[in-house]
């Protein structure tokens, strides 16, 4: 790998931690410089600003998630199997790689993600939508608007991700599994089976 390749490498990596600890507004340059070990003017030959390497974190983030629910959904028979799918995902994802799931789920963004990176966020949605659509369609989703129930959904499990992000907990703490089960009791229907115990599950 060529050297300037490694150091925007070590400056993504540095913002990724800074950003999603210490918070975007107060992480300065000569901070992020002084983390990824590099001169503040070297942040410049690789990125336009702090707001842009912000934003390609993001983007980077945000398709990891669209892929992980968009798979997810390809690898299930069930609504409630994809959501599940996509659910514990995300955690693995946060145990793996904390900042990444904290970037895309945890952290307040305002007003400082562009187009691109919007049009990526909606898609995330978009695919969260579908599988709850697609549990609409098959009666175990209540009635009402697949947006709003996307959302419940994901702010429970982003809750999930969040102890498992801040080493709280493990991907595979009890804890994880009566929140992931929480995310489906919030959406389904009446008539919808309730979550099944992990060892019931098919692997």
């Amino acid at each position: 790998m060529k050297q300037a390749d490694l150091t925007r490498q070590r400056l993504v990596r540095a913002a990724l931690e800074l950003f999603t600890t210490r918070g975007y507004h107060l992480t300065t340059t000569p901070v992020l410089a002084r983390k990824a070990g590099v001169a503040e003017g070297t942040i410049y030959r690789h990125f336009d600003g702090k707001r842009h390497l912000l934003n390609e974190l993001y983007r980077a983030a945000a398709r990891w998630g669209v892929k992980l629910v968009q798979e997810a959904g390809l690898s299930r028979p069930t609504a409630r199997e994809r959501l599940d799918a996509a659910a514990r995902g995300l955690v693995e994802g946060a145990a793996r790689d904390p900042g990444i799931v904290r970037i895309l789920l945890l952290t307040p963004h305002g007003d400082l993600l562009d187009e691109k990176s919007r049009e990526l966020e909606r898609s995330l949605r978009r695919a969260i939508e579908g599988l709850v659509a697609q549990g609409k369609a098959e009666g175990t989703v209540r009635v009402g608007s697949a947006e709003v129930w996307a959302g419940v959904w994901l702010a429970v499990v982003a809750h999930a991700a969040e102890k498992v992000a801040g080493k709280e907990w493990t991907a595979d703490h009890p804890a994880v599994e009566i929140v992931l089960e929480g995310a489906w009791a919030a959406i389904r229907s009446d008539g919808a089976p309730a979550a099944q115990s992990p060892a019931a599950r098919t692997p």
